[in-house]
């Protein structure tokens, strides 16, 4: 969620958090090396809003020096727990021993969750991926060391470093997990709808569950998952239902933008806020029925007005949104 996970965006999407549900949000992912030597007011991906709760920053890191003074920086910032990502499988995150390359290093994996224990009375979580490659004894071996280093849950999207975001998640991984350990687990990968939530839920016995990319297409998926949980509906849409058909959901995608749109230009400087619309729209546009088009007309905007036009033009007739991007499920 790199880039996509700022204050703009989840102002967005808490909009259609049913009213009285409580969820976990992240920031984008921060380094440890880095936090320390950053002035927290000009960092625009530390932006917060003062109304902001149950934060969960997410950090990279593998030496206890920068990870404590991160974590303490975090905390007066208004922190409630630090997740350490194990998962990022980029080659910066290889190269430097942190993120996936950590799962390859059961003990060293689980000395740096120490270290992030250590740091404050702040709860530690883990997230991570498959691992380097899908082998179970690994797998527990390395799941039972964060556990013991003082883990308070742990999330796993099954992929392997190599799959990237390609392919399917292997949920029965997390089933695996949630039989070993006595923390709560939290399942990841390929939750895109309502049915895919129960699905994994059913399927995994999992404590909860984390939906990342899809929530930028369906951010509204909150709602759906409320209203087949009985939550009453969002205080922005009481009396209302969430979207449903395809053509429901492509006309939403519209009005998510169009109420987007301002608070990317009021939170960031124009530069920043166009250079994050169109990564978003990269990022989103597989949902929607020739979705690709976004991609072409959001690099001809140059405002926040020329975003508007844009958006509203597109969307003039009518949009489908796919149910997943996984094909046929």
């Amino acid at each position: 969620m790199v880039g996509l996970s700022h204050l703009a965006f989840r102002e967005s999407v808490k909009r259609y958090l049913p009213e009285d549900a409580k969820v976990i949000w992240p920031t984008e992912m921060l380094s440890s090396f880095k936090l320390p030597n950053q002035k927290l007011n000009d960092a625009s991906f530390l932006l917060k809003g003062e109304y902001e709760e149950n934060m969960v920053p997410q950090i990279l890191g593998n030496e206890e020096e920068p990870i404590r003074k991160s974590i303490k920086i975090l905390k007066d910032w208004g922190a409630v727990g630090i997740d350490i990502n194990m998962g990022c499988p980029v080659k910066k995150a290889l190269k430097h021993n942190y993120g996936v390359s950590l799962m390859g290093d059961p003990g060293y994996a689980a000395e740096v969750t120490s270290m992030a224990v250590k740091a404050s009375d702040l709860p530690v979580s883990v997230k991570f991926r498959a691992g380097i490659q899908k082998d179970e004894s690994v797998l527990i071996d390395f799941v039972r060391g964060i556990e013991s280093a003082g883990a308070k849950w742990v999330t796993l999207h099954p992929r392997t470093s190599a799959q990237k975001r390609r392919g399917r998640s292997d949920w029965s991984q997390i089933e695996f997990i949630k039989q070993k350990l006595s923390i709560p687990v939290i399942g990841n990968g390929d939750v895109q709808t309502k049915d895919c939530f129960k699905k994994m839920r059913e399927e995994t016995g999992c404590d909860q569950v984390m939906i990342g990319r899809a929530l930028t297409a369906r951010p509204w998926l909150l709602w759906q998952i409320g209203e087949e949980l009985g939550f009453k509906p969002p205080k922005d849409f009481q009396g209302k239902e969430a979207p449903s058909t395809r053509q429901e959901e492509g006309e939403a995608f519209k009005e998510h933008l169009l109420f987007m749109i301002p608070l990317l230009f009021k939170h960031y400087d124009e530069v920043e806020a166009l250079k994050k619309f169109r990564f978003y729209l990269r990022i989103s546009h597989p949902w929607l029925e020739f979705g690709h088009q976004l991609i072409r007309l959001a690099a001809k905007c140059f405002s926040e007005e020329d975003c508007f036009s844009m958006v509203e033009n597109f969307f003039s007739g009518p949009q489908r949104m796919s149910k997943t991007t996984l094909g046929a499920q």
